[in-house]
């Protein structure tokens, strides 16, 4: 009992003097809290109100632009067939995308997000190098640059592929990422995945260059009719009417043509409506109106906290070198050691 109550005892000892140290440097104390909340505070205040180019704390903004993404179609054989076809295959397989089997059309896309290509149009479409003032190895710098700022990520649950980018400017940042958004897009198109959608715009040119055709003929068979009312030769009126009779033919020919067109292209839409496509864009990237970092709030907070464990930490300290200095022991400790 008597061993208890003295360790009882020296433990209430000890915590009186922490208490009497703290106390003793209150002073100290608050004033580096206060100082640390005041720089801080300033700080904040002065890299909000200068401009966002020459602010050391600008505000960012990240827009994003957002994609369904359909995995279930990304069999193995028809992805790799596409890979393979495009002469993709190799580099998809040395970024992580399995050309091979286990593959998906979400993995295709964030590989496309992080390739040198994608990166190298981006660049040279808004002037990368110039923007973030690179001087040396302007390709690899630019490009780890555009690498820090711009992401994509994938929902697995929805199918919903992201992708943002973070800029000062709400504006351009915008623009960035709807551009990226456009070179997925067509790069998606190019690997011809998406069959459906190939056939369409297939189908949309032939059915425009068969009205274009249609039309001329029509022209062409006006023209010879009006000759024929203003022919004062009597003698060519039959090779007119011949050639009359030969431009109706294949103008009957060209509108079965377009009649067949349209009717294809009328049941590709209703196929297309009953189906999920590969890759679909459902919201582009909008102008920002709020900022996405930093966190001056946190900032300010973070600062404070700090700067008070700080100066209890030096309390501590001056506390302990200033017993050495009065135990005569202890100083002749440190003299022995010189």
């Amino acid at each position: 009992m008597d061993e208890q109550l003295i360790e009882k005892q020296d433990d209430e000892i000890s915590l009186i003097d922490l208490f009497a140290v703290l106390w003793q440097r209150k002073v100290m104390i608050i004033a580096i809290t206060g100082i640390a909340i005041i720089g801080v505070l300033i700080f904040s205040i002065l890299s909000l109100k200068l401009p966002p180019e020459k602010s050391f704390l600008p505000n960012k903004y990240t827009p994003q632009a957002q994609m369904l993404i359909n995995d279930s179609s990304s069999s193995s054989g028809g992805l790799s067939a596409a890979l393979s076809s495009s002469g993709l295959g190799s580099l998809a397989s040395l970024a992580g995308v399995n050309v091979s089997g286990g593959s998906s059309y979400s993995a295709l896309a964030s590989y496309f997000v992080g390739s040198n290509s994608l990166l190298d149009q981006v660049i040279q479409k808004f002037n990368l190098i110039e923007r973030y003032e690179i001087e040396k190895h302007p390709i690899a710098e630019s490009r780890k640059a555009l690498k820090e700022v711009l992401h994509s990520s994938f929902d697995e649950d929805t199918g919903v592929f992201t992708v943002n980018f973070t800029d000062i400017d709400p504006v351009f940042a915008r623009d960035v990422v709807n551009y990226v958004v456009g070179l997925l897009e067509e790069r998606f198109f190019e690997l011809g995945i998406d069959k459906n959608k190939l056939t369409k715009k297939n189908l949309e040119e032939n059915i425009q260059a068969s009205y274009d055709q249609i039309l001329s003929l029509q022209t062409q068979i006006h023209e010879l009719e009006m000759s024929v009312t203003n022919v004062y030769n009597p003698s060519s009126t039959p090779s007119i009417m011949m050639d009359t009779s030969l431009i109706k033919m294949e103008l009957k020919v060209q509108e079965e043509i377009y009649a067949q067109l349209k009717a294809q292209y009328e049941m590709l839409k209703v196929t297309m409506a009953s189906e999920q496509p590969v890759f679909q864009i459902l919201e582009y990237a909008e102008v920002p109106d709020q900022k996405s970092k930093p966190s001056r709030g946190m900032l300010c907070i973070i600062v404070t906290f700090a700067a008070f464990f700080v100066s209890v930490f030096l309390a501590f300290l001056l506390n302990a070198l200033e017993n050495i200095k009065n135990d005569p022991e202890a100083m002749a400790k440190l003299k022995k050691k010189k």
